[in-house]
Order: C-alpha cells, then sequence, then structure tokens
C-alpha cells in the first residue's frame, strides 16, 4: 500500500512538485487523527500523562514531522503544510458538525 502523504513530500524534496501544489493537495485531502476522550479526573490526567505515546499512524501529519526531522522540509514548508493540514481538519469538522445539524 503507497502511502499518499509521503509521496508528496518526496515530491516536493525532489522538486517534482511545488510546496503550493502539496499544500493544496494536503488541504484537499482526509486526513487520519488520534481521537482520545478528555481525562475527566486528576486521576485520568495522571495515568494518561505516564502513558506512552501513540505509535506512529501512517498516512498522518506523524509524516510531515518526520520529514521535518530528517531535514526533507524546512520549518517554512513546516509551516505551510501545517496550516494547509488544519484547513482540511477544519473543513472535514465543519461537515460533520453540518451533518449532524
Amino acid at each position: 500500500m503507497t502511502d499518499e502523504v509521503s509521496e508528496l513530500l518526496d515530491a516536493l524534496h525532489s522538486g517534482s512538485m511545488s510546496l503550493d501544489e502539496v499544500a493544496q493537495r494536503f488541504k484537499e485531502r482526509r486526513w487520519l487523527r488520534r481521537r482520545s476522550s478528555t481525562p475527566a479526573t486528576y486521576v485520568e490526567l495522571a495515568a494518561a500523562e505516564i502513558r506512552d505515546p501513540e505509535p506512529y499512524l501512517p498516512g498522518s501529519f506523524d509524516d510531515v514531522i518526520a520529514a521535518y526531522d530528517q531535514r526533507k522540509i524546512s520549518r517554512e514548508q513546516l509551516r505551510v503544510l501545517s496550516e494547509a493540514v488544519a484547513e482540511a481538519q477544519r473543513a472535514e469538522d465543519e461537515a460533520e458538525d453540518a451533518a449532524e445539524s
């Protein structure tokens, strides 16, 4: 199975796609997310604090952060792509809210 996010990041890194093109694709795609419940008590908060981090989720924003950590994208590219992901997720949230109404 191919990973669209990694392929787009590789295309950006190699120069075969521009930052604007990758950002636009990021805005148009559906992003995998981790949804966890908010701790309601101090005990739950403490338990959440010592829990291991969530495992790597291919096809998620994890890939973008990994590309930055590996210096495949710059800080500015990370900022632009982060904004594109946030925009996509806001649009998805708004669509879900509208469907529930």
